[in-house]
């Protein structure tokens, strides 16, 4: 399936997501997919931007594995990944993704009552932050590529 396809289905179901395991469920979902998408680009993304890719495989795979840890949840969306058509359109859209899940896990942070999950949901925030970081990179090495001629 295409990356937009999965980015799409993740958000959506991010909005539709009430309880807090849900919402936490979703962000893991999030960091599994900027892992993949990282991976496949790391591998089938231009040379230039591939050690890019990379780094963002490790943030997303990193972040995603914390999450797993305290979830009872089925398989990775990412797991369906097969085509990331649209670089940029593709990162743009993980990193307002990204943006969303930071937005849902600070109300859950705010407010929870258990110091467990409110740290949860900071190191939770900080990871998508990172890996927001790291797709933004990747789009600045993918500019410069198609700055200096080459095709994205």
């Amino acid at each position: 399936m295409d990356a937009m396809r999965l980015i799409g289905a993740t958000r959506t179901a991010l909005a539709q997501a009430r309880a807090v395991q849900d919402i936490v469920t979703e962000a893991w979902q999030s960091q599994a997919l900027a892992g993949a998408i990282g991976s496949h680009l790391a591998v089938h993304g231009p040379f230039e931007a591939r050690a890019a890719a990379d780094g963002l495989s490790e943030a997303g795979t990193h972040a995603s594995g914390a999450l797993r840890q305290t979830l009872r949840t089925g398989p990775a969306r990412a797991a369906q990944l097969t085509e990331v058509r649209d670089h940029w359109s593709t990162l743009t859209g993980l990193c307002v993704l990204l943006g969303e899940v930071g937005i849902a896990l600070v109300g859950v942070a705010c407010s929870s009552d258990e110091d467990a999950l409110y740290w949860q949901c900071i190191e939770a925030i900080d990871a998508a932050d990172e890996t927001s970081d790291r797709v933004r990179w990747l789009q600045r090495r993918l500019a410069l590529r198609e700055r200096e001629g080459g095709a994205a």
